[in-house]
């Protein structure tokens, strides 16, 4: 089974596109929940889903407070007030995930997408 995400709110259009086109399933949070719930929920329902959660918001790489172990999965990209880079972050992030098309590789870790790398956190 290949992976699918819930977008979080501050996902932009540009970045679903990106993997929508390389055939991923994507689920935007306004889809099935109010867009302003806080992290816990989101995570949550990432979790009640069985969905990897996709997000901008750096909290969520905090393995402190969200250890990836209790997850279905996390990515979080590091755009760094550099929208420009998105472009190159999403070939790279679409280029990993179809060399990794098992959705097992994904559940307990966290993905840190960043210009020059991919980091994994388990």
């Amino acid at each position: 089974m290949i992976p699918s995400f819930l977008a979080d709110h501050c996902v932009t259009t540009s970045i679903i596109r990106s993997l929508q086109t390389g055939g991923f399933q994507v689920t935007r949070l306004k889809e099935v929940m109010a867009i302003d719930s806080d992290d816990p929920q989101v995570i949550a329902k990432a979790t009640d889903l069985d969905l990897i959660l996709l997000t901008l918001n750096g909290d969520f790489s905090n393995v402190t407070t969200y250890p990836p172990n209790r997850y279905r999965g996390i990515i979080s990209i590091k755009l760094q007030d550099h929208p420009k880079i998105t472009q190159v972050l999403m070939k790279r992030l679409v280029k990993y995930l179809t060399a990794n098309p098992q959705r097992e590789h994904y559940i307990g870790k966290l993905f840190i997408i960043e210009h020059h790398r991919i980091r994994i956190r388990t």
